[in-house]
């Protein structure tokens, strides 16, 4: 029998559906081998923390320093690793986890800092540059697809602009975005976030054979029109409608229903926004859809701890660590997690002083970032802050940097050349790839 990757990637969908992998044998062999497959796709999942997390509460505590807070470490799956008591889910996964410890930027403003690390470029110069996002979807995309090569699951109004903009590269390659249909279930609520794109269905009365009919009608009358009047904007028009027809197709509309899920998986990630993003990420990733960002703290900047940082942070740990946990979870279940790079991160860190309105305000010298997953070598920290988290001593990582390493974990080269609408050559990363964190 002749099978597909894709078609691989169904059946380890479906078995493990039907299976719990700790009941099942044979389920860890399927898994490697289709680890093992040279003609799988790569794709990456960024795991956005709107607002800024504190690493000194996360990844990288100072235990019995003033400004250690009032969390606990735990220990992990990996000895002499430890984080917050929050993460739970993650200490046993630590193994898959390179912990960022050195990062160091220069924008310490939302926006500013919001740009700057999903482009690798400080704002505010002549030329519009392409999110990390779209850059990696054009290298890795998939071109028979009906799925975005790009998706964008409840971003926080901060990245709707620049941040996730395609940039020089056009339309083709802007994020298609899942947002929260209706309010999203308050703290404690037993209700389940809903997650979705609105236009995927048809209007009443509408049946397939007349939307094709209505599309082809389209197609001439566009096609017409750009014969006549060719310019970029109206390419860019065709290219946006072109896109969000394909997502009507069933095959794609159906990767972002939910209510294929049973209701114990949707639970096991969690029934809030990043949850179920985080499940909407697998079922992308499983479709081969090279790049997936999903938010956390997104409605109102969550991260953003001026004040009462700790009841806070407790709480989007919480969230973080199951959503995230269970994600890499049914991955490896899957034989996914080693062609998935995760890259968690946020605008800047948080300073490790606690104010006197018991926050921690912004701070982009010294802070962390995680890689996890597919071409990455987990079960470490790479770089270190001082005994009181203020400065970096050792493997301090720029933007450019962290960057180029996502670049190599994904199978890409960073150098790889972009042209402008001035035909100027840009790298998707100038920096310098860390050697020691790659597989």
């Amino acid at each position: 029998m002749n099978t597909t990757p894709h078609s691989r990637r169904r059946f380890l969908q479906a078995t493990a559906g039907l299976v719990g992998a700790a009941s099942c044998s044979w389920l860890p062999q399927l898994a490697a081998a289709a680890g093992a497959d040279p003609n799988r796709k790569r794709s990456c999942i960024v795991l956005w923390m709107a607002g800024g997390p504190t690493q000194t509460d996360t990844f990288d505590m100072k235990p019995g320093h003033a400004n250690g807070g009032e969390f606990k470490e735990t220990e992990t799956n990996v000895p002499g690793l430890r984080f917050s008591e929050h993460f739970a889910g993650l200490a046993q996964q630590a193994d898959k986890l390179a912990i960022m410890r050195g990062m160091s930027t220069r924008e310490g403003d939302h926006l500013r800092g919001t740009y700057l690390m999903h482009t690798g470029q400080r704002p505010g110069g002549p030329l519009n540059y392409p999110s990390i996002g779209a850059s990696l979807s054009k290298a890795l995309e998939h071109n028979q697809s009906t799925l975005p090569n790009y998706v964008a699951v409840n971003p926080s109004g901060l990245l709707n602009g620049s941040a996730l903009s395609p940039g020089f590269l056009g339309p083709r390659y802007a994020a298609a975005t899942v947002g929260t249909r209706g309010a999203p279930p308050a703290e404690g609520s037993d209700a389940m976030a809903d997650l979705g794109v609105d236009f995927l269905s048809l209007p009443p009365g509408i049946d397939t054979r007349r939307q094709d009919a209505r599309l082809a009608l389209w197609k001439d009358q566009q096609d017409q029109f750009l014969a006549r009047h060719p310019s970029g904007a109206a390419e860019a028009q065709a290219t946006i409608f072109q896109s969000a027809v394909k997502m009507m197709h069933p095959e794609a509309a159906s990767a972002f229903d939910l209510s294929q899920e049973s209701t114990e998986v949707r639970e096991t990630y969690g029934r809030g926004t990043f949850g179920q993003g985080c499940l909407i990420a697998r079922r992308l990733v499983e479709r081969d859809v090279p790049f997936v960002e999903v938010t956390l703290g997104g409605g109102g900047l969550g991260w953003d701890t001026h004040q009462g940082n700790f009841p806070a942070v407790e709480r989007l740990s919480k969230e973080l660590d199951q959503g995230w946990s269970t994600l890499m979870r049914e991955l490896s279940e899957r034989g996914l997690l080693e062609s998935t790079t995760i890259l968690w991160m946020g605008e800047f860190g948080r300073t490790p002083n606690i104010n006197n309105t018991a926050g921690r305000d912004h701070f982009p010298d010294a802070w962390t970032c995680v890689l996890a997953g597919g071409g990455i070598a987990g079960g470490q920290a790479y770089g270190q802050t001082d005994e009181a988290g203020s400065e970096v001593t050792e493997g301090k990582t720029e933007v450019q940097d962290l960057l180029a390493t996502l670049c190599r974990a994904v199978g890409v080269d960073p150098a790889t050349e972009h042209f402008s609408p001035q035909a100027r050559p840009i790298k998707i990363s100038e920096g310098h790839s860390i050697d020691q964190v790659l597989a």
